[in-house]
């Protein structure tokens, strides 16, 4: 993948994206770089289905993410499956086409654009995210599965 694509982050979720970053020992946010945080923003639009247009991008810190950064960490199946999911169509993902590449971005985008969207209501008001973000993994990997202690931490959320 060529580097002139690039991962925009939306102008309205930037102040989460940075507070979602973990910059140095004492801080609790919980994912090294914004390629993580995009990548599990995405996943998390995708389980719930929601897409959402970046509409204005932010072109400062965050910057934009090159599409190496993604490749390098392995993200780059997820950006793949997502382009495949959403347009049904194994032409997206022609490594030598331009316009396929840029498809592909943009659906990446909207769907860590939705994820983000989700998390800034999980997180309204939250101090410790990675502990909030453990409760919320914890769920979505089973959703009807109750406490077996019959304690059911959801309701405080």
């Amino acid at each position: 993948m060529a580097m002139l694509n690039r991962v925009r982050v939306a102008k309205d979720k930037a102040d989460l994206v940075r507070s979602l970053l973990r910059q140095g020992e004492m801080t609790t946010a919980p994912f090294p770089t914004y390629a993580d945080i995009l990548a599990f923003a995405a996943a998390l639009g995708a389980k719930r289905q929601r897409r959402s247009p970046i509409g204005t991008a932010i072109s400062r810190e965050p910057t934009p993410v090159a599409l190496d950064i993604f490749i390098s960490r392995g993200y780059d199946r997820l950006i793949q499956l997502l382009a495949i999911i959403s347009t049904e169509d194994a032409k997206i993902l022609s490594p030598s086409n331009a316009e396929a590449e840029a498809q592909r971005v943009a659906i990446f985008e909207e769907y860590a654009n939705g994820g983000l969207e989700i998390l800034q209501g999980e997180l309204r008001g939250v101090i410790d995210y990675t502990e909030h973000l453990l409760l919320l993994l914890t769920f979505e990997a089973n959703p009807d599965q109750p406490d077996p202690d019959g304690f059911d931490l959801r309701r405080f959320l």
